[in-house]
């Protein structure tokens, strides 16, 4: 590697300006710099030599702390600014390859490919994918995994939060899905759960950070997360469509007049629980929780339990508005049949070409990740269209997609965004455990609650 002293200069100079690297430790680590680049075989660095230059340049986990700590005291939303900037500068958060991942927003819905994430169409496969060999971590996101370079985490940074009186952590994802993506995780290393402390504890992180969105996949397999063996919530700075989704209905619940609940309109089936009263929104939130995992319409496909286990299960999410706190409330079912054998109420397998994983938190809010594949394969679809060329027998499972866009007129590009998001709109009805919004408004009333 050529100017390699040169190159070392400009790595402090960076950690001088962005990481704050303290003088008094600038030729201890120019130092660890130049051996790493020194035993650097190529002209360009890997991953891992970034991982490991960027850790070195980093401020210790103990000085991360402080600092966060310091900011938190006084305001949440600036302490989290700083450390998400921060985790930016030292290239733990991907941020220059996120930006290159296509977006577009169609029909209420947004759409991303992500380019970096791998498929994985098999939940079996996802659940081998996250396992942990070697170091002192017993997942992949456990706080051990924190400097563990054989996983590339040396840059990983971690900050401690208080919720329910329970020491969590959180940290950005390095290719997160939206702005400011993260993980608030248990430091105890117990499985995803939904209880009536689940509630207040997205309660104290949207107290601590109310510029942020926090919610829980359902602790369920095949519409669930793909780390069930460890407690953790998803959030971020986003306003994911489903939090704008209007009321189809109002309700109101004979024992707490203080709170709003709303059937939303949207495509998954979904309560919103509304009301500056915490304790009420929490109270309410476990009674309709109780209720769901144990409800049963055998008409409409749901089961309860079976010889597998239970099948009810809710995704809760969070964000802070004028409005209050604003609890939204999706019922999930994973349920399995002869028809649907990846489930139920899980995207049906006309779909699978654009979408067969798990229809997790994110996308139940309207906001999908695609597979990276299909970049190319779209593109592919468009070439054909515009030059009216057949489809190929090897893209026969995109047939649908081939027929819907080239009846469209205008621009072939936008209308094929067009039919994605139409896609991805059935996909969320396919999820939903109602169809009818007035079958969900019937199982409100019988809990008490009154139009």
């Amino acid at each position: 590697m050529k100017d390699i002293k040169k190159i070392v200069n400009k790595f402090i100079a960076y950690a001088d300006k962005y990481l704050e690297l303290n003088k008094n430790d600038e030729i201890f680590v120019k130092n660890r710099v130049l051996e790493i680049l020194s035993k650097s075989t190529g002209e360009k660095l890997t991953l891992e030599e970034r991982d490991e230059i960027f850790s070195t340049l980093s401020l210790m986990p103990s000085k991360i702390q402080e600092k966060f700590s310091s900011l938190l005291a006084t305001d949440g939303k600036a302490a989290m600014d700083w450390f998400y900037n921060y985790c930016v500068h030292n290239d733990y958060v991907k941020l220059s390859q996120l930006n290159k991942n296509p977006r577009f927003n169609r029909n209420g819905l947004i759409i991303t490919i992500n380019k970096a994430k791998p498929e994985f169409k098999n939940p079996q496969k996802a659940k081998q994918e996250n396992s942990v060999e070697g170091g002192f971590a017993e997942c992949v996101i456990c706080r051990e995994n924190e400097g563990f370079g054989l996983r590339n985490k040396r840059n990983l940074r971690t900050v401690e939060i208080t919720l329910g009186g329970e020491k969590w952590f959180w940290q950005f994802s390095p290719y997160g899905y939206f702005k400011e993506h993260g993980i608030a995780v248990n430091c105890k290393h117990i499985p995803m759960h939904i209880d009536k402390t689940t509630f207040i504890n997205l309660m104290d992180f949207v107290d601590l950070f109310p510029h942020y969105f926090i919610g829980s996949n359902a602790a369920l397999p095949r519409i669930g997360g793909s780390v069930l063996a460890h407690d953790h919530y998803q959030g971020g700075r986003e306003i994911l469509p489903m939090h704008q989704a209007t009321a189809a209905y109002t309700l109101y619940h004979k024992d707490y007049l203080d709170i709003i609940a709303e059937v939303v309109s949207w495509n998954g089936s979904v309560i919103r629980l509304v009301s500056k009263n915490r304790n009420s929104i929490s109270a309410l939130s476990e009674i309709i929780f109780n209720a769901w995992i144990n409800y049963e319409n055998v008409e409409l496909g749901i089961i309860a339990k079976d010889d597998e286990g239970f099948h009810n299960a809710i995704s809760p999410t969070l964000r802070k508005t004028e409005r209050g706190y604003e609890m939204n409330i999706i019922l999930r079912n994973n349920v399995v049949s002869k028809e649907f054998p990846d489930g139920v109420f899980h995207a049906h397998p006309q779909y699978h070409m654009i979408k067969k994983e798990s229809i997790g938190l994110i996308e139940a809010q309207g906001l999908f990740i695609l597979p990276g594949r299909l970049e190319k394969q779209l593109n592919y679809l468009e070439e054909l269209i515009k030059n009216n060329i057949a489809l190929p027998k090897e893209y026969a499972e995109f047939k649908m997609v081939y027929d819907h866009v080239k009846i469209m007129k205008g621009d072939v590009h936008e209308a094929m965004q067009n039919e994605i998001a139409r896609i991805c709109n059935c996909i969320l009805k396919d999820t939903a455990v109602f169809k009818d919004k007035k079958q969900m408004v019937n199982f409100l009333i019988d809990l008490g609650f009154n139009l």
